[in-house]
């Protein structure tokens, strides 16, 4: 019997924190007035930009027939609260 090796890669997605996702989700919505038909997506990335941590999370607001908002934290999505989000002079009036 051969026993398999797992290798882990760096730049796999990591594992879903839904709990985590949906609370942020609330926070974004709530900070931002953002409409119950405005979508909302929590994404955690490898950030390549130089200067920035190794995991970013973006948060995309998403509207029908615009362009989508990101809004980028530089950290892992585990560890955002929700004084990590941008104020909203700094985010911009097109959220």
């Amino acid at each position: 019997m051969s026993a398999s090796i797992r290798l882990n890669n760096p730049l796999a997605p990591r594992r879903a924190l839904p709990e985590k996702t949906r609370l942020i989700k609330d926070w974004v919505r709530e900070q931002y007035g953002l409409a119950e038909d405005v979508v909302i997506a929590v994404t955690e990335l490898v950030c390549r930009e130089d200067g920035c941590p190794d995991i970013e999370t973006v948060i995309g607001i998403m509207r029908l027939g615009e362009k989508i908002k990101p809004l980028r934290v530089h950290k892992p999505l585990s560890d955002i609260q929700r004084s990590d989000l941008p104020s909203s002079e700094i985010a911009g009036d097109d959220i």
